[in-house]
């Protein structure tokens, strides 16, 4: 029964490739002996329908190919950021002499506070305490908030928590103006700086890092730059917004800054 079932196939195969190979031999014939544009039309149309059941696997297939190739190139990209900005911990090390650095790996970060908090992969047995300060090659990221035996979480200066405030200086034209750095504006990926007084003299481009007063921050990290200047709304004081160089969406290495 199997067998006439096999043979049955094999025979409708057979028919159908006897019969698509004579159309499209029939079709070849009309392109070649006739110049009527209404034949050759037909010709290809016949033509068209053969194929399609071809033309159509063979489309996918190569989408399919496509799609993976652009996945790959995506991950071999994701890939080679991750290792620039291990080397740039790596490299970050050699200037921080003051400093017993510590490279960490971001283990986890929690969706609904995104911007507030992350967890790395360091903790007491490395020597991380409460408080340290935590950056990047492209300037200070935030402080240690919390410590277990392997892990520390991070509070980030882009969190919405209104306790936690960043003392910092303001360079313009070689005088110091010192302010609190507190809030950020996610629609704009800029930090929000308070407490300077509206006659204060600050330009766009200035340069903003941390003062180290209050002793929660060493001085002199770097933090961004002036990037939009306006009155509040009582117009008594001036509202600075700072464009820094953190990618706060993509982070995978940081250094923690450990006294020696």
């Amino acid at each position: 029964m199997k067998k006439k079932k096999k043979n049955n196939k094999k025979k409708l195969i057979t028919i159908i490739s006897i019969i698509v190979i004579s159309i499209g031999l029939i079709s070849v014939s009309l392109l070649l002996h006739f110049n009527n544009t209404f034949l050759k039309d037909t010709a290809m149309i016949i033509e068209k329908i053969i194929m399609y059941p071809f033309t159509a696997l063979n489309k996918e297939k190569n989408e399919s190919q496509s799609e993976s190739y652009l996945i790959q190139k995506n991950i071999n990209s994701s890939l080679e950021r991750e290792i620039q900005e291990l080397k740039d911990a790596l490299e970050l090390n050699k200037t921080l002499t003051e400093y017993d650095p510590v490279n960490s790996t971001i283990l986890s970060r929690n969706k609904s506070y995104w911007f507030n908090t992350i967890t790395i992969d360091k903790g007491k047995s490395s020597g991380i305490k409460k408080n340290m300060a935590v950056i990047t090659k492209n300037g200070l990221l935030g402080r240690i908030s919390n410590v277990s035996r392997n892990s520390s979480e991070v509070k980030l200066i882009t969190s919405d928590d209104v306790n936690f405030k960043v003392g910092i200086v303001i360079k313009t034209n070689d005088v110091d103006n010192y302010a609190i750095l507190n809030g950020y504006d996610k629609k704009k990926n800029l930090i929000t700086v308070t407490g300077i007084d509206k006659t204060t003299n600050i330009n766009i481009g200035d340069a903003v890092l941390t003062s180290g007063l209050g002793e929660m921050f060493p001085a002199g990290i770097y933090i961004g730059e002036v990037q939009e200047i306006q009155n509040d709304k009582y117009n008594l004081s001036k509202i600075v917004k700072i464009k820094t160089k953190q990618d706060f969406n993509d982070i995978h290495y940081v250094t923690v800054l450990k006294v020696k």
